[in-house]
């Protein structure tokens, strides 16, 4: 059995890597944090000359026809630079409709969204103590949409949103549709913008297939591959730091007690992006294993990551906690992959229903 990556995948990354070096700098993310939400492209533009909106989309229909693992290492980047283009949600819509859409809804739909002709976001969660992330606590009715629901990533940008409605299935609506109201949210992660959408009797288009489990878990793998990212980029930033910064005539990265803090995270911290290859593995190519391997990648990656960056920042002693030093991004990203979609104790109880524990 081969356990790595294939060259193919290892060449994606490597362009990936090099656009964001170059588009997504520390200057490029203040810029984006300083824009208002409705004023940006969020990078869309760079992503679609980079061919990546057609990752996951089949060939048939212009695609590139990739699977999961393929995109997750491409959002192990995006994390990598705290990168605002929408893929992560785009790329979940393609999915969906890949493996659930009507013969009309994918030859409708999925070449637009292979070529980035049009964004695609997706809207599950609801107004609630537990945000109703999970497709067993969906409200939204079919036919017609009355409702909100919250945190919906870049849907100032988006043409086409799937939407979580009640039993558990997905829907698709156009952004043109009547009756969809917009309210810009001010949260921690200024990489992506958010939104809450008030639906007020708005025409949806149900998908045919029940494949609501399979796209959840899909966002989890690649939610988890995001934090892996920023909590990787939080360690590089503080490593170079403690080789430079001097006090008392001395690198900070000689003394022990900081070294052994480093040393701890760095330790906790790459076991993480193997999990999430294998989660995301799983999903291409072991089914039966899918969803507890989803949960617990959300689950135990975004922990970890959280955790780092917070070592991070305390690390750097008083210009971790500057806004002009770019560190704080990167936590913020962890936070934010922490808990969309649900927080790490949710899916862990979620592996001891699925193990039967």
């Amino acid at each position: 059995m081969y356990f790595d990556l294939t060259d193919e995948q290892k060449m994606l990354q490597d362009s990936v890597d090099g656009w964001l070096a170059d588009s997504s700098g520390d200057a490029a993310i203040a810029a984006h944090a300083d824009t208002p939400p409705e004023q940006t492209d969020h990078g869309w533009r760079g992503a679609v000359e980079l061919g990546l909106p057609s990752l996951i989309v089949p060939e048939a229909f212009g695609g590139m026809g990739m699977d999961l693992l393929t995109l997750a290492v491409v959002m192990n980047r995006f994390g990598h630079y705290a990168a605002p283009a929408p893929l992560f949600p785009h790329a979940i819509v393609s999915l969906a409709i890949a493996l659930g859409g009507s013969d009309e809804q994918k030859a409708t739909w999925l070449p637009k969204l292979a070529s980035g002709e049009i964004v695609a976001t997706f809207a599950f969660g609801e107004p609630g103590a537990d945000g109703r992330w999970e497709p067993a606590s969906w409200q939204l009715g079919g036919g017609r949409l009355n409702g909100t629901k919250s945190h919906v990533i870049a849907a100032q940008q988006a043409d086409l949103l799937l939407v979580g409605i009640e039993g558990g299935r997905l829907a698709l609506v156009e952004k043109s549709a009547p009756g969809i109201q917009l309210q810009a949210l001010d949260t921690i992660d200024t990489s992506r913008r958010t939104f809450d959408i008030t639906f007020t009797d708005t025409p949806c288009a149900p998908l045919p297939g029940d494949v609501a489990t399979r796209v959840r878990d899909a966002a989890l793998v690649c939610l988890a591959a995001d934090a892996c990212g920023a909590a990787q980029r939080a360690l590089d930033l503080t490593v170079e730091y403690a080789k430079t910064r001097q006090q008392f005539g001395r690198l900070i990265g000689s003394f022990q007690g900081l070294k052994y803090q480093i040393v701890n995270v760095a330790t906790r911290q790459e076991p993480t992006r193997y999990l999430c290859w294998y989660a995301a593995h799983a999903f291409d190519a072991m089914p039966q294993e899918s969803e507890r391997l989803a949960a617990l990648a959300k689950a135990h990656v975004t922990d970890v990551a959280v955790e780092l960056g917070r070592v991070a920042v305390e690390s750097h002693g008083g210009i971790g906690y500057t806004w002009e030093y770019p560190l704080h991004y990167f936590l913020k990203r962890a936070m934010f992959d922490r808990v969309y979609l649900g927080l790490p104790a949710v899916h862990r109880e979620r592996v001891a229903r699925v193990r039967e524990w």
